[in-house]
């Protein structure tokens, strides 16, 4: 929920992909839009993982899983401890000195 101000993205798309790439991601494409800008990779294990930007700044992450075939899974045994949302969810509302700063963040962004 925090505001990922336009000045920031890349440094935060830069975090993600340096990370990423130390874990031996493979980086499969980079879309530097400034409405929407993406990263998109792939693990060793084939797992394609994705980070985007959308309305306000709201950062999404997602992941999708190689075919497996189905399993019998065990509940979880603790209750999540983030937030639920019923409907909607909200536009980003948490501001970070950092993040939510409209300057140009120092250091290295997302690769073109």
């Amino acid at each position: 929920m925090t505001v990922v101000s336009e000045q920031r993205r890349g440094n935060f798309l830069g975090v993600v992909e340096r990370f990423w790439k130390a874990n031996d991601y493979r980086i499969d494409m980079v879309n530097p839009s400034k409405e929407m800008p993406e990263i998109i990779a792939t693990s060793e294990d084939g797992f394609g993982i994705s980070v985007m930007f959308g309305h306000k700044g709201q950062a999404f992450f997602e992941v999708t899983s190689p075919c497996v075939d189905e399993s019998k899974v065990a509940p979880p045994t603790k209750v999540a401890n983030g937030r639920t949302y019923e409907g909607e969810i909200p536009t980003p509302n948490v501001r970070s000195d950092f993040w939510s700063a409209e300057s140009p963040g120092p250091g290295p962004t997302a690769s073109p």
